[in-house]
């Protein structure tokens, strides 16, 4: 597996974090049968920004909660984006992360029901 088609299926699974849900970088990886691949997922996801991007980067932090790549977004804009979708934030961590946390493995359920 190559980086970009990599990458390419990191932003597929960001695509489909719900609104006002958060996952993690090893949860991605962990569904993209990559475990140890979490760095990787945040690399993929360090790149992913632009004016016109369409990838819901700022719904993923890291394990606990905390808002590590929000360097990358400039300021308080990760914290902004996702309380604009309800998420509480305090000290640059979700208050009510494991309510708001989103699986992708959550994915494979849905589609066994459908």
């Amino acid at each position: 597996m190559t980086e970009n088609n990599f990458f390419g299926m990191v932003y597929e699974v960001v695509k489909l974090i719900p609104y006002g849900r958060v996952t993690s970088y090893g949860a991605i990886a962990a569904y993209l049968g990559a475990k140890s691949s979490s760095r990787m997922v945040g690399w993929a996801l360090n790149v992913s920004h632009g004016p016109f991007s369409e990838i819901p980067a700022h719904r993923v932090v890291n394990r606990n909660g905390i808002l590590s790549g929000k360097a990358h977004f400039g300021g308080d804009r990760m914290q902004t984006l996702l309380e604009q979708e309800g998420i509480l934030v305090n000290n640059d961590k979700i208050v009510n992360f494991k309510e708001v946390f989103w699986d992708p493995k959550e994915l494979e359920k849905e589609m066994l029901k459908g």
